[in-house]
């Protein structure tokens, strides 16, 4: 079976607008097959930018692993003065992502192709991904130490990951290299920002 973070070619095409009511507004955007959460904003995402805008978001910022883009697509709305990069491995969400803020008028967005890092050539004041668990730990891990090297001085890691999905042993890989802050836990997802040590 293939997976979000999997390039298929052959997967069918489910094209369908959804509305994703976040901070009292209303986003309607594309989602599809092959893309994570593709019916409704999942629970974990929303509690990462529920967190997250409670923050003053300035600079550049990464969205790593885009899928549809409702991560951009939020934090371009709500900081309009940032810079925010998206970025996936599959062309179908890059192309959804690309639909979704040229419909929403979001000029502040660059969306490009990239497996994790591999296509990142600068440095950001905040990456900030609900990474895919289910691509294994080699993949999480890669996403989440590689931050370090594309992040500016004071720059800021911020993802979301489930208790039962290893969420207080990776913790505990992290403060390796980094400084860990939990920012917020419910319903078993916790909330984590990281910073370069």
């Amino acid at each position: 079976m293939s997976q979000y973070f999997e390039e298929n070619n052959n997967l069918k095409n489910n094209k369908k607008l959804i509305t994703i009511k976040f901070k009292d507004k209303n986003y309607k955007v594309y989602t599809d097959n092959g893309v994570f959460s593709k019916d409704k904003l999942d629970y974990g995402t929303k509690l990462l930018l529920e967190t997250i805008t409670e923050e003053r978001i300035e600079g550049k910022i990464l969205d790593l692993g885009c899928g549809y883009g409702i991560i951009g697509i939020i934090l371009s709305s709500i900081f309009p003065e940032t810079i925010i990069d998206m970025c996936d491995i599959t062309n179908r969400a890059i192309n959804l992502s690309k639909e979704n803020t040229q419909n929403l008028n979001l000029t502040n967005t660059n969306i490009f192709e990239s497996n994790i890092y591999e296509n990142i050539n600068t440095s950001y004041n905040y990456i900030i991904t609900n990474p895919p668990i289910r691509a294994g730990k080699d993949i999480l891990r890669k996403f989440l130490f590689g931050a370090k090297d594309y992040l500016e001085d004071n720059g800021e890691l911020w993802f979301v990951m489930r208790k039962d999905h290893g969420a207080k042993s990776m913790i505990k890989e992290l403060e390796s290299i980094y400084k860990i802050e939990i920012k917020a836990k419910s319903k078993g997802f916790f909330i984590i920002k990281c910073r370069v040590k």
